[in-house]
């Protein structure tokens, strides 16, 4: 079996990817492991950092690894790759493009092959946002306290990854407000195993992308 390094920056995702991803990835021969982003206990850390352990990981015979952290609320001056450069880039999409590409062109080149890089543009938890019918699924009337917000908010976004207006309307802080006692990691896998990774996939074009290049390692 192949084996895939998910360097994910938080609990949320380490329990989406042992959840969601692992059931996946396990039919397919690749076994996953998904390491937190060292000296951080969660979050992201500077460039420089990230990069020594990508590269530690890499020293593994035949190892792949892959990168599951925000786009949102990364400091400039933890100084990645080109990041200058990619804030001339009004589409975002381009933006995330030209820092992936970035991370990879600065790794040792005989280890970047079987590096992906992989920035979740805005939160995780945008994926969440797929339909409505989850949420009622899984929460009682009472515990969707905003309803109409949450409603609003699906339907406004046809791609739930473009998600995140301003500081106060990231998509864990639009969760924390419609769900009463939202938590990030608790209930972020659940909802995430309601959906369905496919019909995460289909409404989420850039996490498409990088599954199906993973899968194809």
């Amino acid at each position: 079996m192949k084996r895939l390094i998910i360097i994910c920056e938080g609990q949320s995702e380490v329990e989406f990817c042992k959840d969601v991803l692992m059931p996946f990835f396990s039919e397919k021969n690749i076994i996953i492991q998904t390491p937190l982003i060292k000296k951080s206990g969660g979050g992201i850390i500077p460039w420089q950092g990230l990069k020594k352990q990508i590269e530690r990981h890499l020293q593994g015979t035949g190892v792949y690894v892959t990168t599951f952290f925000d786009y949102y609320g990364i400091p400039a001056n933890y100084a990645f790759p080109k990041w200058s450069e990619s804030l001339f880039q009004p589409d975002k999409i381009v933006r995330m493009n030209l820092l992936e590409t970035a991370m990879k062109e600065d790794l040792n080149r005989d280890l970047s092959r079987r590096f992906i890089p992989y920035i979740q543009l805005h939160e995780f938890e945008g994926l969440l946002f797929n339909n409505i019918e989850v949420f009622q699924q899984n929460f009682t009337a009472r515990e969707i306290v905003d309803f109409n917000g949450l409603e609003t908010t699906i339907e406004a976004y046809q791609n739930p990854e473009m998600i995140n207006d301003t500081i106060e309307n990231a998509p864990s802080k639009r969760l924390e407000r419609y769900i009463l006692g939202y938590d990030k990691v608790l209930f972020g896998s659940m909802l995430a195993e309601s959906i369905g990774l496919d019909r995460i996939r289909q409404k989420s074009f850039r996490f498409n992308n990088w599954i199906q290049e993973l899968s194809e390692i």
